[in-house]
Parts: C-alpha cells; sequence; structure tokens
C-alpha cells in the first residue's frame, strides 16, 4: 500500500507562500493521480488540487488561479505551489491518491495564514 508523507507547511501573512512537498511511497507512483486536500477546523477533507497520472492538473475553485500543482516521478513527489493565501486556507493539508479511494491519511502539514 502506498505511503504518503506531506511537509513543507508553516505560519505565513496573508499574501504569503508556500511550497508544499507530498512524498510517496513505492514504484508505481507514476501510475496513479495525487490529490491535495485541505482539512480545515470543524470541516472534513475537502479536495484542492488533483494531478493525473498524465500530469494533467485540477483545481477546485478557491484556488484555482492562486495554487500550482505538480510532479516529479522521478523524486516520487508532488508539490503544491501555494500563492496569495489567505486565512481561510489555514489547516492540515494532506496528499492522497487522486480519483481513487483513499488510503490512511498521513500527518498531514499544518499551514497557518495570519498577520
Amino acid at each position: 500500500q502506498v505511503q504518503f508523507v506531506e511537509s513543507g507547511g508553516g505560519l505565513v501573512q496573508p499574501g504569503g507562500s508556500l511550497r508544499l512537498s507530498c512524498a510517496a511511497s513505492g514504484s508505481s507512483f507514476s501510475s496513479f493521480g495525487v490529490g491535495w486536500y485541505h482539512l480545515a477546523p470543524g470541516k472534513e477533507h475537502d479536495l484542492v488540487a488533483g494531478i493525473t497520472s498524465g500530469s494533467i492538473p485540477r483545481y477546485t475553485y478557491p484556488v484555482r488561479g492562486r495554487f500550482t500543482i505538480s510532479r516529479d516521478n522521478a523524486k516520487n513527489t508532488v508539490y503544491l505551489q501555494m500563492n496569495s493565501l489567505q486565512p481561510e486556507d489555514t489547516g492540515v493539508y494532506y496528499c492522497n491518491y487522486y480519483a481513487r479511494s483513499i488510503v490512511p491519511w498521513g500527518q498531514g502539514t499544518q499551514v497557518t495564514v495570519s498577520s
């Protein structure tokens, strides 16, 4: 079973930027899509961006134009470049499969947007 490990979160002021990284275990990384999910306090995991095995990105409306998802198959890693961050982007970010059944969540990485 693939395991996902997230990193790169932190505290940033509104309008700032962060780049999150998602490292996946296993040798079949290039064969599946990966998504980034946002868990805000009191809510459920919401997909914010996904990238297919063919590197086609998909974004949900709230992050379109601000976030960029990309992948490096040689490093088994997916990135989420987050620009123009807003307080509502605060939460824990997780990566997991995109467009297929979710596996157990990793530890996530905390993003806090505050002045």
